[in-house]
């Protein structure tokens, strides 16, 4: 009584579900139901989409840097881009949301589905912004794509669950609409397909292929500090690399440059306006921003702060955490040379793994920036097994100078050619398949950058051997992974929630033909009903 009160005719919160939905505050009998039904489609469409595109957005969350630095490179200002798009894309989500509950109680009230103008066009702008960040991702950020399919291996499980949920709530109003239908045919057809969909989502457990769902669970990756420890500490500074020796890192991971005078220093970014983004060389050399690493000695090198900017941007939104003696550290940061990370690699006992962001094939080794690094790193007194060798340029020439050195590729195929054992890797560019046959031949899986709490958890489960984070604060005091469900354990949930949402679908089905015989005596007797 107290449900059918709510939803009469004059009631506020049917004049307020018609109100915010169609925009019609009074009663309407509004008939057009062939524009109504498009409208309910159209808005049904567009959710569905600004879903898609929200969980695209959460699985890219953890690249959100790579979109940060590449529009930097681009307009040679810093600002939190994903941020925002992210900010924007959660709007229009909610929007279409919300107004797709309105629409479904607009039809379990059995009010006309009118959708307003006004949200008509709202909607249109929604599926334009869904579509150029579509657009977008795949012409500037295709590989992306290959790490929302992985994504699945972690989300489907819960994803299905969320599938059965969500069926067994909107069977109530596909029945409605069954008892409702006035055909055989129409019966069929709302019967028939529901049946199809159902059986998809009730079955789809059978090809999910998860590798947390396991009953042996590899050993915890080990940690490789990416650029130190970013979140905590400007990048590529000493104050980064000590920061990430409290995560208890396994390696160090940096990119080397050389100065004019060849003094081999830590900058990732390179080429022209190499040290716009993260110095105030602007300051410094007002005339000279735009050089490259052959404009700067390591003398004017020196000149420079590595760490204000830090505190400025706040690049990964971490710098409230700090402390104000933190805060004071970063501010005076420097930037660092080779041989500085490499006495505090030795006094811990930890490895070294680098890019050499200059280096070519067209040099001469005795003129290259190996030539110049290889000879830093005999100086220093590191013991050769400490460096992971990464630059593939002069690999020989720099193996036989010192054989000691760990060669790690970045390409399965030079490995396999050359006898190696150690592979570095983008995290999307393996299969759980792949690393699994890799770990049964003894070869060391790296791979890098690795954020977020459920791809790390995933590539636990996969077996690699060790991760370059980020976040290295954050996977240092995990004990398993986010979630790891023994494979029978599983199977007995699925089957419980398909077992129980069957029982729930079939007590509405007999409750709605009930309501709909009563409503038929009703009519029939000429006893007024009430809406709901």
């Amino acid at each position: 009584m107290v449900i059918k009160t709510m939803f009469s005719n004059d009631s506020v919160v049917r004049t307020c579900v018609r109100g915010t939905y169609s925009c019609h505050w009074s009663s309407s009998r509004d008939t057009r139901r062939k524009t109504a039904c498009c409208g309910f489609l159209f808005l049904s469409f567009v959710s569905i989409l600004a879903l898609s595109w929200i969980y695209v957005c959460f699985i890219a969350f953890n690249d959100h840097g790579d979109l940060n630095w590449f529009i930097f490179t681009k307009l040679k200002t810093w600002l939190n881009w994903y941020m925002l798009m992210m900010i924007i894309s959660a709007v229009v989500a909610t929007y279409c949301l919300l107004l797709l509950v309105f629409g479904l109680i607009h039809f379990a009230i059995r009010e006309p589905l009118v959708l307003h103008c006004l949200h008509k066009v709202l909607l249109s702008l929604g599926l334009l912004i869904v579509t150029l960040g579509t657009a977008g991702f795949s012409v500037k950020w295709e590989e992306e794509w290959h790490s929302v399919e992985m994504s699945f291996q972690a989300t489907a499980p819960f994803l299905q669950l969320g599938a059965v949920v969500a069926l067994t709530l909107i069977s109530w109003l596909v029945f409605q609409s069954y008892h409702g239908a006035k055909t055989t045919a129409c019966k069929f057809f709302i019967m028939m397909s529901f049946l199809v969909v159902s059986a998809a989502v009730f079955l789809c457990p059978l090809v999910i292929c998860s590798p947390c769902v396991t009953s042996n669970l590899p050993p915890k990756p080990a940690l490789v500090g990416h650029r130190g420890a970013p979140m905590l500490a400007p990048e590529n500074t000493l104050m980064s690399f000590r920061r990430s020796l409290q995560c208890d890192v396994e390696a160090f991971e940096t990119d080397v440059q050389l100065s004019v005078d060849k003094k081999p220093f830590l900058m990732h970014d390179h080429g022209p306006n190499f040290l716009l983004r993260t110095t105030d060389v602007k300051n410094k050399f007002t005339d000279r921003g735009n050089g490259t690493h052959t404009s700067f000695s390591w003398e004017e090198l020196q000149m420079l702060n590595a760490g204000y900017w830090f505190l400025k941007t706040d690049p990964f939104w971490t710098v409230s955490r700090l402390t104000k003696e933190e805060k004071n550290q970063s501010e005076e940061q420097k930037v660092p040379s080779l041989n500085e990370l490499l006495d505090l690699a030795k006094g811990h006992n930890v490895s070294l793994i680098f890019d050499l962001k200059n280096e070519n094939n067209f040099s001469e080794f005795n003129d290259s920036d190996s030539y110049y690094t290889v000879e830093t790193i005999k100086k220093s007194g590191i013991s050769p097994e400490k460096i992971w060798w990464l630059p593939a340029e002069h690999r020989h020439k720099v193996s036989n100078i010192e054989p000691g050195f760990k060669q790690v590729y970045n390409i399965v195929s030079d490995m396999e050619e050359e006898g190696g054992n150690f592979l570095n890797v983008k995290y999307s560019s393996l299969s759980a398949h792949d690393i699994s046959k890799l770990r049964e031949r003894n070869v060391s899986v790296n791979v890098w950058v690795v954020n977020e709490r459920w791809l790390f958890s995933l590539l636990w489960c996969s077996g690699v051997t060790s991760v370059t984070t980020n976040a290295c604060h954050v996977f240092k005091d995990m004990k398993n992974p986010d979630w790891h469900l023994m494979p029978d354990l599983y199977k007995g949930i699925w089957i419980s929630a398909d077992v129980m949402s069957v029982l729930l679908m079939f007590g509405l089905f007999l409750w709605q033909r009930k309501r709909m015989r009563a409503r038929q005596n009703r009519s029939e007797r000429n006893i007024p009903l009430l809406g709901f």
